[in-house]
């Protein structure tokens, strides 16, 4: 599911002879450098290249060591102990003890951090001495672990002394523009929306397998533009490559192209708490779409197939349910999504009341996934068909998410990779009734909530046969599906250019990895 770029023994002996500067490009510039502030693959995996965890995952999407050498369970699944690497700096000389690992629990568990719902399951943790760190949790969780490979651990006297003891995502920090992290590059120049510049930890713990002397990230919106600063070499590397230009810059001498599948569902959520609708010409109407077969109107009148064809140009697949078909617990026996059936669709909408249909407003982000836009454009063509008037509402990502977060919309766009590639992380986040105080079901916008579905969650998070697990995950799909919580779509694909002198690691979580990078 992923293709690795690797570096050959040969060339890693005599990096220091060929150091050099490395630029890329993405759409979408990190909204932040505070690593709980915002919890969105663009920030995370811009910096997992600064901050560090106490696990990572490695090439091959494993979990492996970091900032813990060693963990175990603790009793009969009472939780987890960590054992510290030991002589540990941060990027401005200060040591890393347990105290920092408890300081970034706390910060990133609090009601201010958008990381908060991946601490649900902890009940305590306690600090054994300065190389020891002990997680209580609820019920036993064989999962934790991996479910921590993103938590990145801050320095305490860092950010306590410049006023960024919490993250502060709507109006900022001191963390927010500037980083302190243990990883193996550091940041030495920040300009939102222009450019973030970084060199290499002289200090990091870690063997490099990289050569880069410096590093810098352009975001550049335009594709256009962007496939053309790769072809000047003004750039080495661009994420993602448009679609439509994959196959002419796959045939350049001078570019490689790099294709895989990412571990991102794309998929329309509704609004399930909402009483009335709040955009198009209904606007103050009831709301139609918490009646399922509404819902299910959606799906069956969305031609997926058509979306991979035109759209994707054959690139990615099709997804029946929160999770691809590579994450562990998907659902083998309930893999059929809804058929593209536009008399089905026009059935349902008249059974529900809505013969001629009703307006609502959709939002869609123009910046966050692959043609994000131009597939939110073709689901209003879609939607057409069947007497369902969209008006959309396309924004950058920077713009998007505060307005998904204060209920502003009828429907919209969203992508879910899983951060433990596990079936129980979208169930967590998406499926399960918001619950601030359990930590629960934070990127759940539209409210879906079912009692069955928030019974089973710690079930399924601490059962450790593997066969009852997957009845149970089985179990929520089907209720997922059958209530059309959202209407999946795809499985987004991976496709990045680089220059033919480039050689990187590309993941299935599209997080880019520059100790990975070697410039030759």
């Amino acid at each position: 599911m992923f293709r690795a770029f690797a570096v050959g023994a040969a060339l890693l002996a005599t990096t220091s002879l060929h150091a050099a500067e490395f630029k890329w490009a993405s759409t979408t510039d990190p909204q932040t450098l505070d690593p709980h502030a915002v919890n969105s693959a663009p920030v995370l995996g811009f910096l997992n290249n600064v901050y560090e965890g106490l696990v990572r995952r490695g090439k091959d999407m494993r979990v492996e060591p970091a900032l813990a050498t060693a963990w175990e369970p603790i009793g009969d699944g009472e939780g987890w102990r960590f054992t510290l690497r030991e002589g540990v700096t941060f990027q401005d000389g200060s040591a890393f003890d347990a105290q920092d690992v408890l300081f970034s629990y706390q910060r990133a568990s609090s009601e201010a951090a958008d990381t908060r719902s991946w601490f649900a399951p902890i009940s305590d943790v306690k600090v054994v001495d300065d190389y020891t760190v002990d997680f209580l949790t609820n019920a036993p969780n064989p999962l934790f672990p991996s479910s921590i490979a993103n938590w990145m651990i801050m320095d305490s006297d860092w950010a306590e002394s410049n006023e960024a003891a919490l993250p502060d995502k709507d109006n900022g920090n001191y963390a927010t523009l500037n980083a302190n992290g243990t990883g193996a590059f550091q940041v030495t120049a920040r300009e939102p929306g222009l450019r973030t510049v970084l060199e290499p930890f002289e200090g990091w713990w870690g063997d490099a397998e990289h050569n880069i002397t410096r590093a810098e990230f352009t975001p550049i919106q335009n594709p256009a533009t962007a496939v053309a600063a790769l072809l000047s070499g003004d750039v080495d590397m661009i994420n993602p490559v448009p679609i439509q230009d994959a196959e002419r810059l796959s045939t350049s001498p001078d570019v490689t192209v790099i294709k895989g599948i990412e571990a991102r569902v794309i998929m329309l959520g509704f609004p399930h708490e909402a009483d009335v609708l709040k955009y198009g010409a209904d606007q103050g109407k009831p709301n139609p779409f918490l009646d399922t077969r509404v819902r299910k109107a959606v799906a069956h009148a969305i031609s997926v197939p058509a979306i991979l064809r035109t759209i994707m140009r054959g690139n990615a697949e099709a997804a029946s349910q929160l999770v691809s078909p590579a994450m562990n617990g998907y659902s083998r026996v309930l893999s059929e999504r809804p058929p593209f059936d536009v008399a089905k669709a026009k059935e349902l909408l008249t059974e529900a009341g809505y013969p001629e249909g009703f307006s609502f407003g959709l939002k869609c982000p123009n910046d966050r996934y692959l043609n994000d836009e131009a597939v939110c454009q073709a689901v209003v063509s879609m939607l057409a068909q069947i007497g369902l008037t969209a008006e959309l509402d396309a924004m950058p990502v920077r713009n998007y998410w505060p307005e998904l977060r204060e209920d502003n919309y009828d429907m919209y766009l969203l992508g879910w990779s899983p951060g433990t590639f596990d079936a129980e992380h979208p169930i967590r986040f998406l499926a399960t009734t918001p619950n601030p105080d359990k930590k629960l079901g934070s990127w759940n916008f539209g409210g879906f909530s079912n009692a069955r579905v928030d019974e089973l969650l710690p079930l399924i998070q601490s059962e450790i046969n593997a066969d009852t697990r997957q009845a149970m995950l089985d179990e929520v799909v089907k209720i997922i599906q059958d209530e059309q919580a959202y209407v999946t779509l795809y499985v987004q694909p991976l496709v990045w250019g680089t220059g033919k002198n480039i050689e990187l690691t590309q993941r299935p979580d599209n997080f880019f990895i520059l100790r990975w990078v070697t410039v030759n």
